[in-house]
């Protein structure tokens, strides 16, 4: 009687495993993608809600207010925004007034969210309305309202489109509208910019990842004022 073997397994079946391990790999992927892809959207009508106090202060279109005493918020990076009301409330950025709006009984993680991602959807033109001859004077008004455009600053453009292309670009994107949680400079007050400058030179508020010390450290008071100029020219897009 001859001893059993173990069946040999059939060429043909030995391709077909590594076929579906091969697919099993390229499908992890995906299916990791679709999980992410799941994550519930912002809930927008929560976050106008959450605005309206905001607004006291910051304009109900996000617009700021007083020449940049309150910065300008539509538009804004929503990873940036929920990232300083974070900042807010655990005072790891000093700002008194803004405290007791950012704890966590007044404003949760979710209404950071929420209220982050409404504002960033926000559009304000930078050009003046036209109107049509039969529209009313409350719609005049409200479309006058969204308009934002911020004064020319003074100072050398070439100069400061050759500075911030060099030293804030790599943060602030090309354009100055921001990437990640940096922040969106276009549009922005520049009596806010240069406030914050200030701060972020004097080391009252941190400006680079790695410490109070950064790039601003590096320019002088008319460096800073050619990158306002700078980012006043651009504020409205070129048109094609």
């Amino acid at each position: 009687m001859e001893p059993s073997r173990a069946p040999t397994k059939h060429p043909s079946h030995a391709r077909q495993g590594r076929l579906a391990r091969h697919v099993a790999r390229l499908l992890l992927p995906l299916c990791l993608l679709a999980t992410v892809s799941a994550a519930p959207a912002q809930n927008l009508e929560r976050g106008k809600e959450i605005n309206a106090t905001c607004a006291g202060c910051h304009g109900e279109f996000g617009q700021g207010g007083k020449k940049g005493e309150y910065p300008r918020l539509a538009g804004q990076r929503a990873a940036h925004i929920a990232d300083q009301l974070r900042a807010f409330r655990s005072r790891t950025r000093i700002n008194l007034p803004m405290f007791p709006y950012t704890q966590e009984r007044e404003l949760s993680d979710a209404d950071i969210e929420d209220v982050s991602a409404y504002l960033a959807g926000v559009e304000l033109p930078t050009e003046w309305p036209t109107f049509k001859p039969d529209d009313d004077a409350l719609t005049r008004l409200t479309a006058m309202e969204k308009v934002m455009i911020i004064p020319r600053a003074p100072g050398d453009v070439d100069r400061g489109r050759t500075l911030f292309q060099k030293e804030c670009a790599a943060c602030h994107a090309r354009t100055g509208m921001g990437r990640g949680k940096f922040p969106r400079l276009v549009g922005q007050y520049s009596a806010y910019l240069k406030k914050q400058m200030d701060a972020f030179v004097k080391g009252d508020r941190p400006h680079d990842e790695e410490g109070v010390i950064g790039i601003l450290n590096r320019l002088n008071e008319q460096d800073m004022n050619d990158v306002l100029a700078y980012l006043t020219l651009i504020q409205t897009p070129e048109k094609p």
